[in-house]
């Protein structure tokens, strides 16, 4: 440093800081591609699946999400993308009949598994008990959550049969019953927007014979 307070940097010294600065940009970038490419240069993985009863094989990015591989590989668009964080339960479907969030799951990982989506409950002509239940108390408005709703629920009355405990479950000695609270509590993770939830409530306990 010189007397007024500068940095004595000869005109050979700025160009090589230079030339330096243009190697390290240049090395970043190398490291930067080979890692996006190590990212996306996956091999697809083949599956096998029971959906809705039919056995269906598909090969998959190991990072496709069950949902995405139902909607998008399968054409099974009945389950809805709603907020792809496990917070809405729009995409609720059934695996091996319990009930699960399938944006927040691989498809990869369900290798053999037998999973139920909304088309595999019923269809028009043939509705599942719990869909002419929701017909008939107007169990929705807009429909987008409808099919979680629907698939959520028809869960929800098999873990009450067979005794699973929720947080609301009172008496964890005797047989379980399909009360309103109850029922409520099981569903609270099943988001409407248009606020249907006293007419799904009726329609459970239609199904529920409660």
């Amino acid at each position: 440093m010189d007397s007024n307070g500068f940095l004595n940097v000869s005109r050979r010294g700025v160009l090589a800081g230079g030339a330096a600065g243009v190697a390290i940009g240049q090395s970043s970038f190398a490291v930067a591609q080979t890692v996006s490419n190590a990212q996306t240069d996956t091999d697809p993985m083949a599956l096998e699946l029971t959906v809705n009863g039919e056995r269906r094989e598909l090969e998959v990015d190991t990072r496709t999400t069950l949902l995405d591989a139902l909607r998008e590989h399968m054409q099974l668009t009945g389950t809805k993308k709603g907020c792809d964080h496990g917070q809405c339960g729009a995409c609720t479907v059934m695996v091996n009949g319990e009930r699960i969030n399938s944006c927040l799951t691989l498809a990869v990982m369900h290798d053999g598994d037998e999973v139920t989506t909304i088309e595999g409950l019923g269809m028009p002509g043939d509705l599942h008990p719990m869909q002419a239940a929701f017909v008939k108390h107007d169990g929705y408005q807009c429909g987008y959550c409808t099919p979680g709703q629907i698939c959520s629920a028809v869960a929800t009355l098999q873990e009450i049969r067979k005794g699973i405990p929720s947080h609301v479950t009172e008496d964890l000695t005797g047989p379980m019953r399909p009360t309103n609270m109850e029922m409520r509590e099981r569903m609270s993770g099943n988001i409407c927007r248009c606020g249907a939830y006293s007419n799904i409530a009726d329609a459970m306990a239609e199904v529920a014979g409660a």
